[in-house]
């Protein structure tokens, strides 16, 4: 099996055949990776992708668990090919409904129950901050495949191979982001990870009601990145490198009125498209309802349906990274809390999981909530 070297600089990842594998432990958070360790697992996608037969039986004998409590298409088949081809099986559920959940078994033991079985976890769940609450009670490594409106940070790995392959850097990149910026947990992680690399911008287009969330701003002021707010698509697209357009989620808002009142008010079809640079590049992390239209996708400048198969090597990718992890230790959970206060957030996963501990991160006057990223006020 070839072995890895990536240097990573300035959004070029640099590929040899002297190095190791990035070693990983739990992945909740692209933040948590470093740069360097973002840039290796890169480029082993694209070595895997070159090199397929090189990897088709490294992971046998070892087993996947996937425990979806909401729906997926993309991100659970894309998890379970990419096991598959590594050589490794799959056991889990897509539908709490027809598992002990349906039962009441709480968070906690349903994951130390399956990881018990299982030599990895996929964890994707309604509520923010689950992912960071499984990984206190798993025995073996987990994987956030979105909590909630919070993150998903192996779309973001997605969105990092398809954006290095599509345009060639990481860096110096102009990233338009469209539609569902509040509760979108693609948006946000791209976007805490994309502040890393020199010289990106953003230009947010969204309604008022779909604004970004003032953290994500905040980590972009942080990084000292340029950002631009804009209601208008059509103003937006001659100054793009990137479109990154979302789905309006109608699973997000707490009445269909709220709900009908955002949706199919950016729609990308190709007269927009065609006022966008001829090396443009629109990425969309799927499923799409009415935001693109289908005469788009024969464009070269749609990259969305390559992005699912970069997708599928992505978590080839990290997944062989924490299997081959001789170094995992699972960290044993803390059982009291730093402060007694509730989050304020109404779906962070302490409402619904009582018995988890109260962290926080205290900044100035605010404590920020360990599990989901809430504020609240001291």
């Amino acid at each position: 099996m070839v072995c890895l070297d990536i240097s990573k600089l300035h959004g070029e990842v640099k590929l040899s055949k002297l190095g190791g594998i990035v070693q990983i432990s739990n992945m909740i958070d692209l933040d948590q990776s470093s740069l360097a360790e973002i840039g290796e697992m890169i480029a082993l996608a694209n070595q895997i992708r070159n090199y397929p037969k090189e990897y088709c039986e490294s992971c046998r004998g070892k087993i996947m668990a996937t425990l979806f409590y909401e729906p997926s298409t993309r991100t659970k088949m894309s998890f379970q090919t990419a096991m598959l081809r590594l050589g490794g099986e799959i056991i889990g559920f897509d539908n709490p409904q027809s598992s002990s959940v349906s039962k009441g078994e709480s968070l906690k033991d349903t994951v130390t129950v399956v990881s018990g079985y299982a030599d990895i976890l996929v964890v994707r769940h309604p509520l923010e901050g689950a992912a960071e609450a499984a990984a206190m009670y798993s025995r073996v490594p987990v994987i956030n495949a979105g909590d909630g409106g919070h993150l998903h940070p192996t779309q973001t790995l997605t969105d990092l191979v398809t954006l290095y392959n599509e345009k060639g850097r990481l860096d110096n990149l102009c990233i338009g982001l469209c539609g569902d910026l509040k509760y979108g947990r693609t948006v946000h992680s791209l976007i805490k990870t994309m502040t890393r690399y020199h010289n990106n911008s953003f230009v947010l287009i969204s309604t008022p009601e779909l604004a970004l969330p003032n953290y994500v701003k905040d980590i972009m002021n942080a990084a000292g990145c340029k950002y631009v707010e804009v209601s208008s698509l059509s103003e937006a697209m001659p100054m793009l490198d990137v479109l990154y357009m979302t789905r309006i989620q109608q699973e997000r808002f707490a009445t269909r009125e709220q709900y009908e009142a955002q949706k199919g008010v950016y729609v990308l079809d190709r007269e927009k498209l065609n006022m966008g640079k001829r090396d443009l590049k629109v990425l969309h992390p799927l499923p799409r309802v009415d935001e693109i239209t289908p005469d788009v996708d024969e464009d070269p400048r749609a990259a969305y349906f390559k992005q699912t198969v970069y997708g599928m090597y992505a978590r080839m990718a990290l997944i062989f990274s924490m299997l081959m992890n001789p170094q995992y230790k699972r960290k044993k959970p803390p059982t009291q809390s730093s402060h007694p206060v509730e989050c304020s957030n109404p779906k962070c996963i302490t409402k619904t999981e009582p018995y988890l501990p109260r962290l926080y991160f205290e900044t100035g006057d605010m404590l920020e909530c360990k599990y989901c990223d809430g504020r609240t006020l001291i």
